[in-house]
């Protein structure tokens, strides 16, 4: 069962964006972004639209995202102009602009201009993703009873099941 952040936006567990789609499907090409500034801006921006997601669970599209922006703000703000700032082709939008990404995507502005506080808020929509799974959630609630040692207890089993699914995955050598 889906679950909102409160007004319909749905958040998708993934921690980082992955890798940028073709042209035809989404934001990128595969280029090098112009700087290492705009990277950041880019990867948070792409981030947003792989993490928050529709109420259908698919992603914004970038014409959706750029018809809220010119909505909210009564400037310019083209799908192409949006695409150019998630590949990182762009690198010096204006605070209104953001200020619309901002509110779009519910994460407070400080998330585009402060390196600290963007990582604590990419870190919470990582979280909230997280609890949309249904097995996650129901171990979180079912840990909510539990003693401290109980919590150690379960948090060292995750532990030990995390590093052996990991040695599954590592190729043999």
């Amino acid at each position: 069962m889906a679950e909102s952040t409160g007004d319909g936006v749905q958040v998708e567990p993934e921690g980082a964006p992955p890798e940028l789609n073709s042209p035809g499907d989404g934001p990128g090409d595969g280029g090098l972004p112009a700087s290492a500034e705009a990277s950041g801006l880019a990867a948070r921006i792409e981030a947003l639209f792989h993490t928050v997601r529709r109420p259908d669970r698919e992603q914004y599209t970038n014409e959706e995202v750029a018809r809220a922006c010119r909505e909210a703000t009564g400037e310019s703000f083209s799908t192409t102009y949006l695409w150019q700032l998630r590949t990182g082709r762009r690198d010096n939008p204006t605070k209104r602009h953001l200020e619309a990404l901002a509110h779009f995507f519910q994460v407070p502005p400080a998330y585009f201009f402060d390196e600290r506080q963007g990582a604590e808020i990419a870190k919470e929509l990582a979280l909230l993703g997280a609890l949309r799974d249904a097995g996650v959630r129901s171990l979180a609630l079912r840990a909510v009873g539990l003693s401290p040692e109980g919590l150690d207890t379960v948090s060292e089993l995750v532990d030990v099941i995390a590093r052996r699914d990991a040695a599954r995955k590592r190729p043999s050598s």
